[in-house]
């Protein structure tokens, strides 16, 4: 059983150094391996480990032995202005996907609003990496993926539905920027396997067992299903957002791309990412001011029993950017232990790791 004790804090940049390397050892130019390795980072600064360093082995097989191209590069392959289709070459999705969404904010400039729907990609991780990145042109971000079919549609047992998660994120003036970014199930997979490293149970409305009934036990979880959040309408939001990531580029749908048991099929991820311009619809200022008076009104409201203050979407993750920063990231003794072998393996040296670890639970 891994504990919370068994976490140790690790420094972020020196952490993101040695994950650029181990991309880089894989066969990625500098560039996209520090890209790829800035999008993990950023998951667990936020504290998301799901989608953070944790994935450094499984993202090393893609890129050496699962079929990935270190080297791929995204294209335009279809333009109509304001509406791109994009081919990822095969690359990892980060790097298709945030080419996608800077493709859109460049468009955006003309027409107000532009959208790109993405085909031949990989898994992109942590969809708020993309959509913040329309933030500092005072634009709204918006960006969903297709994911391995891990749900059941509602009232049924098999795996046929992806979580495919959806974010969105908002400008603001006084106020962190609101950012949304969560998947249409109770929880994610990544999220159960750091439940079942770490042998704690899971929260009850989290996951089903392989008959669709409730458990909280990670070890059936990942052999049962993910539940979706408010019922059938979790499952018609996660088919929608199926259908705009794949059917708009010719990506896979569903179980088109893969199973969870076998993983995908390597290049046939889809995404899609849209960029909405502020000023092509109201002065900039004036909807920022409204935005952070919507904040203020949910700051100020009664607080429910059980809570100590109430949060807009994205506070949260940037209080905790600010503490991982300071204090270093939280990661238990698997996801070290598996990052150290794998840097070993490509023959790079990371014995910090450990060191560091026993340094910080010594202060």
């Amino acid at each position: 059983m891994i504990t919370e004790s068994a976490e140790r804090r690790i420094d972020a940049p020196r952490l993101q150094k040695l994950v650029t390397n181990i991309f880089e050892h894989c066969g990625m130019n500098g560039e996209d391996a520090a890209l790829l390795a800035d999008s993990l980072v950023f998951a667990d600064l936020n504290g998301v480990h799901s989608h953070g360093v944790l994935r450094v082995p499984d993202y090393v097989r893609k890129l050496t032995v699962g079929g990935v191209n270190p080297r791929g590069q995204p294209k335009i392959v279809r333009d109509s202005a304001a509406c791109l289709v994009v081919d990822g070459g095969n690359s990892m999705g980060q790097i298709g996907a945030a080419f996608a969404m800077q493709q859109a904010i460049e468009r955006a400039y003309s027409f107000g609003i532009a959208a790109a729907a993405v085909c031949g990609s990989n898994h992109c991780g942590a969809m708020a990496y993309f959509t913040r990145m329309a933030l500092s042109y005072d634009m709204i971000g918006i960006a969903t993926t297709n994911a391995l079919p891990t749900m059941a549609p509602w009232g049924g047992a098999d795996r046929i539905v992806g979580i495919n998660p959806l974010s969105i994120a908002i400008p603001t003036g006084r106020h962190t920027p609101i950012v949304y970014d969560a998947a249409f199930s109770g929880s994610s997979h990544g999220k159960i396997r750091v439940h079942h490293q770490k042998g704690i149970p899971l929260p009850e409305g989290w996951a089903l067992d392989p008959e669709g009934r409730p458990t909280t036990d990670p070890a059936v979880a990942l052999d049962g299903l993910l539940a979706p959040i408010g019922g059938f309408k979790g499952v018609g939001l996660a088919l929608a957002m199926g259908i705009l990531s794949s059917m708009l580029s010719g990506a896979a749908y569903g179980a088109e791309l893969g199973d969870i048991i076998n993983g995908p099929r390597p290049g046939l991820d889809g995404h899609f990412v849209m960029a909405l311009r502020i000023s092509a619809f109201e002065e900039v200022a004036t909807f920022k001011t409204r935005v952070d008076r919507v904040i203020d009104e949910m700051h100020a409201s009664r607080v429910a029993p059980g809570f100590d203050r109430i949060y807009a979407p994205g506070e949260v993750e940037e209080r905790t950017r600010e503490a991982h920063r300071r204090m270093g990231i939280p990661l238990n003794a698997v996801t070290l232990a598996d990052i150290a072998q794998t840097s070993a393996q490509l023959g790079i040296d990371a014995s910090w790791l450990t060191a560091q670890a026993a340094a910080k639970l010594a202060e």
